[in-house]
């Protein structure tokens, strides 16, 4: 054996120590936990107090946490803590109605509250005029909303509905908390028997890490889709994004029509009616009470 191949020998061997010392302690965190019933918010050991009681260095302890934190287990705040991850929320949006109501955590209804951060009047893209089956010049209004859980960012949504079914939009009622999806039920008779979605799994776009307060190595899980009245005609084509590290995703199997293809994801976005530059959402306006689609 040449001098070469020992050392990579050596070095394998030492790789393979590194990862049985950091799945030690992924796997006492978990034990750890489970034996002394602790819930979401409590906190745990440090960092250098798991290295003592693991007997493991402290760069297999990170490793362990980069682990647990990524699966969704624990939460980390820099200069704070380590704190076991609260349950996450069971969403069913294959499920017809306003957000709240697809919404289920484990023991007890969310705490939703709304900011709406755009509503704008523009052009939709090639897609969005497919998927609406409109034509490319008929404007739509453009809704976009930060939904926050337990106070937290959980949720960016942005609602897209041509003009020619949805003529006004009361801003004031939607700054509220009223459900969207409840205003175009009562004021024009819109409402969603049938939907068609897709989902993906990405890392996070600049607008959507900033809203949603995200870290570096946080993904998201991005669903599109398109609102269908009883007649069949679309009235709403909506994308949600969430945090995926704070959602389990339930869906039901149903009849297709296909009209949302995957191909047709590239340009989901809606320009300015007068050209120019898209402009940039305001602050936003927390609504109190209720809060839906």
């Amino acid at each position: 054996m040449t001098l070469a191949q020992r050392q990579k020998q050596i070095a394998s061997r030492e790789s393979e120590e590194r990862k049985l010392r950091y799945q030690l302690v992924y796997d006492w965190i978990l034990d750890f936990i489970a034996t002394n019933g602790l819930t979401g918010g409590d906190k745990l050991p440090s960092t250098t107090e798991l290295a003592q009681l693991t007997g493991v260095s402290l760069i297999s302890v990170r490793h362990a946490l980069d682990k647990l934190e990524h699966a969704g287990k624990i939460h980390r705040h820099q200069g704070i803590g380590t704190f076991v991850a609260r349950d996450r929320i069971v969403s069913e949006p294959s499920r017809a109605g306003r957000l709240l109501e697809t919404l289920s955590p484990s023991g007890g209804g969310p705490d939703l509250a709304t900011e709406v951060l755009q509503i704008n009047i523009g052009l939709p893209s090639p897609e969005i005029a497919k998927a609406l089956s409109i034509e490319l010049g008929q404007p739509v209004w453009e809704i976009i909303r930060r939904r926050s859980l337990r106070t937290a960012p959980a949720i960016l949504e942005q609602a897209v509905l041509p003009l020619s079914l949805v003529p006004a939009i009361d801003e004031k009622e939607l700054e509220a908390g009223d459900s969207l999806y409840g205003l175009l039920a009562d004021r024009y008779g819109l409402r969603d028997d049938y939907v068609e979605q897709s989902l993906e799994v990405d890392r996070p776009t600049t607008t959507e890490r900033e809203a949603l307060d995200l870290g570096s190595r946080d993904q998201v899980v991005r669903i599109r889709g398109v609102s269908f009245t009883g007649d069949g005609k679309a009235f709403d084509c909506y994308q949600q994004t969430y945090k995926a590290s704070d959602f389990v995703f339930y869906m039901s199997g149903s009849g297709s029509r296909r009209l949302l293809q995957p191909t047709d994801m590239k340009q989901w976005v809606v320009l300015p009616l007068h050209g120019g530059k898209r402009p940039t959402p305001p602050a936003g306006k927390k609504a109190a009470g209720r809060s839906g689609r």
